[in-house]
Parts: structure tokens; C-alpha cells; sequence
């Protein structure tokens, strides 16, 4: 537990290909059900203070209480998602941390120096989510991401349920489509 943000509550991984990822997880891994957004609408989305018109595909899924978070970049739109593709690497982006009180962590995280470099917003105001440089200059954690996100509305109550169905989960309907 990060004693500056509480747990880490997903580790979010950047692929070029969700659906060979998703099914890496679910055949290797045993990792599911997905929850699979196949185009993410966002309410705004900012990267380095920009607008940018992001297009992107997301698939969800709890390993325990960690949920993992598979995104693929469908535009070429800045972000950090297409910065962390463009250096070479794929994998896991960033971890992130949950809050019912977004603004005190977000405040905590510039208080620390941390930059931003993107921001956006679903489904509300109480659907905020930040992305932060860490500044890290080496070692295991350079380069990682630190994402904070408001729970305090529906994407909560989502995300809730996604882990709840990785409960027991038996290996049925590994994908599911969330319209």
C-alpha cells in the first residue's frame, strides 16, 4: 500500500493488439472475464493541457482485487499511451490509484512535483482521471506511470462490478461487450 495514494487498484498495460492480448490473459493466464469496450467515449480528454481526440479500445479485468486494464490506441492522437508505443516499448503503462476524493489526490500528486501528462473524463464529473510523470530518472520504477481516478460515480460502481464477476469465475463468456 503507497502510503501517499493507498493501494495500487490496477495495473493498466498498453498493447497494439487487445485482442491478442485479452486472449493471452484468458488462455495463459486465466485471467477473466473481460469486460471489453471496444471504442471508450470520453467526455474531454487533454494531453500536456491540448485537447486531443483520443480514440481508444479498452478490456477490464480483476486478478484478485487488482484489476488489470488492457488499452489499445486506435488514432494517432497525442497521449501518453501513443508517447509510451512510440519509445519501443508495449506492456505495462502505468498503476493506478482509486479515490473517492479525486481532487485531494490529484492535488498530492502535483504537490510532489509529478507533471501532468494527460487527463480526461467519463461519464461525469465524478469520472475524472489524471496521468502523471513521476519523474523517476532510473531504475525499476523510470518511465512507469502513476494514473489516479475518481470512483466516486458510476465508473465505481463498474468497477466493482468487474471484480465481482472475476469471482469464481469459471471460465465462461471470457469477453463480454459493454455497449
Amino acid at each position: 500500500m503507497s502510503r501517499l495514494f493507498g493501494p495500487v487498484r490496477q495495473n493498466g498495460y498498453v498493447v497494439r493488439d487487445i485482442e491478442a492480448a485479452m486472449a493471452h490473459w484468458i488462455d495463459v493466464l486465466k485471467v477473466g472475464p473481460w469486460f471489453y469496450i471496444d471504442r471508450v467515449k470520453t467526455d474531454w480528454f487533454r494531453h500536456r493541457g491540448q485537447d486531443s481526440p483520443l480514440e481508444l479500445s479498452v478490456a477490464l479485468a480483476n486478478a484478485g482485487d487488482l484489476q488489470i486494464e488492457l488499452i489499445q490506441q486506435r488514432n494517432d492522437a497525442p497521449s501518453m499511451y501513443k508517447e509510451f508505443l512510440d519509445s519501443g516499448r508495449e506492456g505495462l503503462q502505468h498503476l493506478a490509484f482509486w479515490s473517492t476524493d479525486y481532487q485531494a489526490l490529484y492535488d498530492r500528486a502535483l504537490s510532489l512535483g509529478y507533471t501532468m501528462g494527460h487527463e480526461g473524463q467519463i461519464g461525469g464529473e465524478r469520472g475524472r482521471f489524471a496521468y502523471f510523470d513521476t519523474g523517476a530518472p532510473s531504475g525499476a520504477f523510470a518511465g512507469t506511470v502513476v494514473e489516479i481516478s475518481d470512483i466516486s460515480g458510476s465508473k465505481g460502481r463498474f468497477f466493482d462490478h468487474v471484480r465481482k464477476c472475476a469471482l469464481g469465475w469459471d471460465g465462461t463468456d471470457p469477453i463480454r461487450p459493454v455497449r
